[in-house]
């Protein structure tokens, strides 16, 4: 056995020119080593490193296609959106248009009631003012006749006697009965 782990030992002192040993430097063989496993690797992991590449793309694709999917749904609801807005915009443009024009409108009824109103309102008080002074001068008209009438009676008793009464009596029935005649 001397001789088995003698000759291992004595591997490790040949020159790697020509012959098979192990190298017991480290530095020398850590890349050697790293090229040998890399390349197991590569060769025995390919299969499996294609694989789960090869899934990881089918999903980055899935995961854009979807994205896409979306991406065009959502514009597609956007435009759906927009043309919405537009029609709701023109509705509320045509709503205060037309709120407008019905606010003018009551307003100009509201105007022309209220001038038929004032001036009925005027037509009342002139004509409400016309009876009233129209009431009044009759007021006025019947006094200053009742006191005209009165002073003329006053006057009248105290000029006359039964004589001039009786013959303004008389002058009186005279100028009926010519009436009369001229009527007939």
């Amino acid at each position: 056995m001397k001789n088995v782990t003698d000759s291992f030992v004595s591997l490790g002192y040949w020159p790697s020119a020509g012959s098979f040993g192990f190298n017991t430097d480290i530095l020398a063989t850590n890349p050697i080593n790293l090229s040998v496993v890399l390349g197991i690797l590569i060769f025995f992991g390919k299969g499996v490193l294609s694989d789960l590449l090869d899934n990881r793309k089918q999903r980055i694709l899935n995961t854009i296609r979807n994205s896409e999917e979306l991406r065009g749904g959502a514009i597609e609801q956007l435009e759906k959106a927009r043309a919405r807005l537009r029609k709701v915009e023109m509705e509320a443009d045509q709503y205060r248009v037309n709120g407008y024009s019905e606010i003018e409108r009551q307003k100009l009824n509201l105007i022309n009631s209220t001038s038929k109103d004032l001036e009925q309102l005027e037509n009342s008080k002139n004509e409400t003012i016309y009876f009233e002074q129209q009431r009044a001068i009759n007021q006025v008209r019947q006094r200053v006749f009742q006191q005209a009438l009165q002073r003329a009676l006053r006057t009248l008793n105290s000029c006359l006697n039964n004589e001039l009464h009786l013959r303004t009596i008389s002058a009186n029935i005279g100028m009926f009965e010519a009436m009369k005649e001229i009527t007939d």
